[in-house]
């Protein structure tokens, strides 16, 4: 009996465990986006993605907002300082920041057809 208690709460774990793995895994996050290379926003948007694609939020966020302040009115660097701080957890912050890349990306198709812009706008 005891043997099939123990069997039966490492199975258990097991069952646990591979939930949350399979559930992390099917989470994908957004892909960020380049600026043009004349913009005064693209080193630091350059460094931001690298981090932003290991998952580095924070240090991710540190470089997106150099970008932005660096060049105010790259959409692609407020859309992503938007995606990282949506992946903080800052989903006040980020939809600040989406706003500013709807209306300053006009021309920019991935801006402009962005789910999770939309969803954070509430747009459809």
């Amino acid at each position: 009996m005891k043997r099939l208690l123990g069997i039966s709460a490492i199975v258990m774990c097991l069952v646990f465990v591979g939930i949350n793995v399979s559930a992390d895994m099917g989470k994908k996050a957004v892909p960020p986006l380049q600026t043009v290379a004349e913009s005064g926003a693209a080193g630091h948007n350059t460094e931001g993605i690298k981090h932003y694609n290991k998952g580095h939020w924070e240090k991710a966020h540190d470089h997106f907002m150099e970008a932005v302040e660096a060049d105010p009115k790259s959409a692609e660097a407020h859309y992503n300082l938007a995606l990282a701080l949506d992946n903080m957890g800052d989903h006040k912050a980020a939809t600040q920041h989406f706003q500013d890349a709807f209306d300053l990306g006009k021309d920019n198709p991935d801006i402009q057809n962005s789910g999770i812009l939309k969803a954070h706008l509430k747009m459809k």
